[in-house]
């Protein structure tokens, strides 16, 4: 069974999340829950499990124990439409993944093609609506070898964004790039937040979390140690480890 989602249901919610590789348990009963068009940026050290909680919200990792519902659907239950819920979120990744051999605009067509059944004319003029709004009409035809790299993360979002997600989750998405070409990607991801779109964000870069996130979250160890409004925790961090981290990083 499908639910319907609406405004009173969280876009995702995350309970007693576990996650280990062997013996070495990553994530520690993590809990959370983000409602449509929030903006939650998640920021910790190396190691704090950030990367791997996002993996695990599109199953890209399955869990140890815990649960995961997005929409209101159970991401986990062994009957369910894994596939089918997976379209409705958006993944943007450090390493951009886009497909080397084909152009910009064939990077975007292809998923919408086989995933989501679209006629090659309407994945054309999806991709085309897409790449306008990251400003890379001009690049249809470039192959991303040719691209900076600011530019062939803007084509992974614009590819992401041709899926129709409800939902985007960005890992590190300005972490490979050159200090200069991340104006240009956080400036994209900003427009988004203001559409509306529901958003989850594993960052470094403080200012996007201070001027576009809804809620902060700081890991270290596997766990949340501290979660609130940004400008609030930022400013006067409650928790040592939080106050430690942001000393070096602000």
């Amino acid at each position: 069974m499908t639910a319907t989602p609406d405004a009173a249901t969280p876009a995702i919610e995350i309970k007693g999340l576990r996650k280990s590789f062997g013996d070495n348990e990553v994530l520690k009963g993590i809990d959370i829950t983000i409602m449509p068009g929030e903006v939650v940026c998640v920021v910790g050290p190396s190691g704090s499990g950030k990367s791997t909680l996002l993996r695990t919200v599109n199953l890209l990792e399955e869990p140890t124990h815990g649960s995961i519902h997005i929409e209101g659907v159970d991401l986990l239950d062994p009957d369910g439409d894994v596939d089918k819920v997976r379209t409705r979120i958006g993944m943007v990744f450090q390493q951009f993944n886009l497909f080397p051999h084909m152009t910009v605009l064939r990077n975007l067509t292809i998923a919408q093609e086989k995933v989501l059944g679209r006629k090659r004319s309407e994945a054309r003029q999806v991709a085309l609506e897409m790449l306008e709004r990251v400003g890379l009409s001009d690049k249809v035809d470039a192959h991303p070898g040719h691209l900076s790299g600011g530019q062939q993360q803007r084509v992974a979002i614009a590819r992401s964004l041709s899926m129709n997600p409800d939902m985007m989750l960005f890992d590190e998405p300005t972490s490979a790039l050159d200090p200069e070409l991340v104006g240009e990607v956080l400036a994209v991801m900003q427009d988004l937040a203001e559409s509306g779109m529901t958003m989850m964000v594993v960052t470094h870069e403080m200012g996007f979390a201070r001027e576009v996130g809804s809620r902060f979250i700081f890991m270290d160890d596997g766990a949340i140690v501290e979660e609130g409004e940004p400008t609030t925790v930022l400013a006067n961090p409650r928790e040592p480890r939080t106050q430690a981290f942001l000393s070096k990083v602000l």
